[in-house]
């Protein structure tokens, strides 16, 4: 039996509710299946843990984590008590600096039953990923504050490319795009006015793409793309962006699949000598916390995309496969896709598509 070590942080809000489901739908698969075993262990690391103890993670926290196969993760933050930049820069960014985590993988696709927002777009013409170099660009960290609290008070914010790391993950997406069997690359850039950090970018994704000449590549800027996005998503495959380009487009590509509830993530390095972490990407929404309308979709697809990188690609499958089994009937649905059905009711017809599929073979 494979054996895989899973760190589960449910972090804050929702991420407890989703994380909870998730987990138990896994827990259903490994039964069923019986020839794979995830043996979790939970971090209270939350925002909850930094008013106790003025950190978001102890301060062996990245080695302890190091140990894991992946990281299972809720969601992070709790503005109210806690600003942003204190929980994102206590947790997720060390954990992606710190392991070298430079892929951030974020699949668009509308489930079958599901209408989506577009009006004229149904499941087929929506289907791409988002790939965003996770470890550079706007997101760097590099900068600083002088003259603080006077009239010339000064911030900067620097965006910081290095050619190792924007050829990475172009080389990535091109890499994805042959190993699935998709057909183009498309570019996020801005280089009309920004022009050296992204002419730099440019220049390097035609150096990459021309290595790849089977696969059609294409350079869209990123106003242009928000546009693209929203008229024409059937012409995108595989997305690649910088940093803070990605993060933007991946909520409109999540408002595109009907709700951010749905849409996963996963941070990763393909290597996979260090663990990646698995997320839903919709925030930790305090004020819903154990109320049961959460969508645990995306909780679930995460899931589904740690147990891929882990090497368990027929296990992954049948998840998405259950998700897609349920959103296709339309009769076990949360608030936020139009249903009734609570966060627990969507993971337990999740679990009874797992039974019917995979128990029957």
């Amino acid at each position: 039996m494979r054996t895989y070590q899973i760190a589960r942080i449910p972090g804050d809000g929702i991420g407890n509710d989703v994380i909870d489901v998730g987990t138990k739908v896994l827990e259903v698969l490994q039964e069923l299946r019986g020839d794979l075993r995830l043996e979790f262990e939970t971090f209270p690391w939350s925002c909850g843990y930094y008013l106790e103890h003025g950190r978001m993670m102890p301060e062996d926290g990245i080695q302890r984590l190091a140990a894991f196969d992946a990281i299972y993760l809720g969601a992070v933050g709790f503005p109210a008590l806690v600003p942003d930049h204190v929980s994102l820069w206590g947790l997720l960014l060390p954990l992606r600096k710190e392991f070298d985590l430079f892929v951030n993988m974020r699949p668009c696709k509308l489930l079958p039953g599901m209408a989506g927002i577009l009006r004229d777009k149904g499941v087929g013409d929506i289907d791409f990923v988002v790939l965003r170099e996770n470890t550079e660009g706007a997101y760097a960290g590099v900068g600083g504050r002088v003259h603080v609290g006077e009239p010339s008070e000064v911030a900067i914010q620097s965006i910081v490319f290095t050619r190792h790391s924007v050829e990475r993950i172009m080389r990535y997406g091109f890499d994805l795009a042959r190993r699935e069997g998709r057909k183009k690359v498309t570019s996020v850039t801005k280089s009309n006015s920004m022009q050296h950090s992204q002419v730099f970018w440019d220049e390097v994704f035609r150096q990459v793409s021309a290595d790849f000449p089977e696969i059609e590549s294409d350079q869209v800027h990123v106003d242009a793309m928000a546009a693209r996005m929203v008229r024409n998503p059937e012409t995108l495959d595989v997305v690649v962006a910088s940093n803070l380009f990605g993060d933007i487009l991946t909520d409109l590509a999540g408002a595109l699949q009907g709700s951010l509830g749905v849409a996963p993530s996963a941070n990763l390095n393909p290597q996979r000598k260090v663990p990646g972490f698995f997320e839903p990407v919709h925030g930790s929404a305090p004020d819903i916390h154990g109320k049961g309308i959460a969508n645990p979709i995306a909780a679930i697809w995460a899931g589904s995309m740690m147990l891929d990188h882990l090497g368990e690609r027929e296990a992954a499958a049948q998840i998405v496969a259950a998700i897609e089994a349920v959103t296709a009937e339309g009769h076990t649905l949360t608030p936020d896709l139009g249903g009734t059905a609570t966060t627990w009711e969507v993971g337990h017809a999740v679990s009874e598509k797992l039974s019917a599929a995979v128990g029957a073979r």
